[in-house]
């Protein structure tokens, strides 16, 4: 299992609908970190297992002080909490100014994640909202201990534009440099666009040219429909048939050609899995089956 982390250049892009998205059809036990450090959008939008609001201080607000005495694995579960649907999420920061709570503990909390995976008592996959990164976003100190980097994107031309640059200056720094398509460098990575989906077979094949050109070891993994309907019904705001949603669908599809690629190297089995679930009760998608 691995810890799978998520970011964007600029914009909103959606990388919180994302990686709710993609928890929420994940095929074994997953987490869901919220680990922007301009703070989490999760307790505004979610009820908790119990229906009311999501405890803001429990996750990685109340994690620093544990961290900072050393972090093992199985302690994130004692910040975790869950979602009316099941998914378990380590709420974010309320606001950017308690990131500084947080300083120098990043690579601390990314190997927490990663060997999340090792656990004897209760292993799971990580999927880390990393929110909007640029070069001196702490958060990226995580990314080292990370199996992929998946970088989203909308399809206008400025937002590929940021994005190959955003790619080619992260393999710069995780990797020492500027790698070629082929190269399996770790942390693999990817981009995840979100685009109609009567457009993504072309798009994909013309951000992957520019990828392959400007040499930066990326490559696209993916596509998550552009669905406003969708996302609101993942954020709670709307009543519909979650797993029956493109969004849902399209995330379903982007965990297989995940799982399918890369699964044989995150083969270790999770003890007691859960169900696939949408955030607000509704089987998400019917990830596993």
């Amino acid at each position: 299992m691995a810890l799978i982390a998520l970011a964007a250049d600029k914009g909103s892009p959606g990388v919180t609908t994302a990686a709710v998205a993609l928890a929420a059809v994940w095929p074994r036990r997953v987490l869901l970190a919220e680990t922007d450090p301009a703070g989490g959008d999760l307790v505004y939008r979610s009820a908790a297992a119990h229906g009311g609001p999501l405890n803001p201080n429990t996750g990685m607000l109340s994690i620093a002080a544990t961290a900072r005495r050393g972090l093992v694995p199985d302690q994130l579960w004692d910040h975790v909490q869950p979602l009316s649907g099941g998914l378990e999420v380590l709420v974010g920061l309320g606001i950017a100014e308690q990131a500084a709570g947080l300083a120098g503990l990043w690579p601390t909390l990314g190997r927490a994640f990663a060997q999340l995976a090792d656990s004897p008592h209760a292993p799971a996959d990580v999927i880390a909202d990393c929110g909007r990164i640029s070069g001196e976003t702490p958060v990226v100190e995580m990314f080292s201990q990370a199996a992929l980097v998946l970088l989203v994107s909308r399809t206008e031309p400025e937002a590929i534009a940021r994005v190959r640059d955003r790619a080619a200056a992260l393999a710069a720094k995780l990797h020492g440099g500027h790698r070629g398509a082929a190269t399996l460098a770790t942390p693999l990575i990817g981009v995840v666009l979100v685009t109609d989906p009567g457009d993504s077979a072309k798009l994909v094949h013309q951000v992957n040219d520019m990828l392959v050109a400007a040499q930066t070891g990326a490559r696209v993994v993916g596509t998550l429909a552009h669905d406003a309907a969708g996302a609101d019904q993942l954020a709670g705001r709307k009543r519909g048939r979650l797993d029956k949603s493109l969004l849902i669908r399209s995330a379903r599809k982007v965990t297989a050609d995940l799982y399918q690629q890369y699964g044989a190297a995150w083969s270790v089995p999770a003890a007691g899995t859960h169900g696939a679930q949408g955030p607000h009760g509704q089987p998400a998608a019917g990830a596993g089956r």
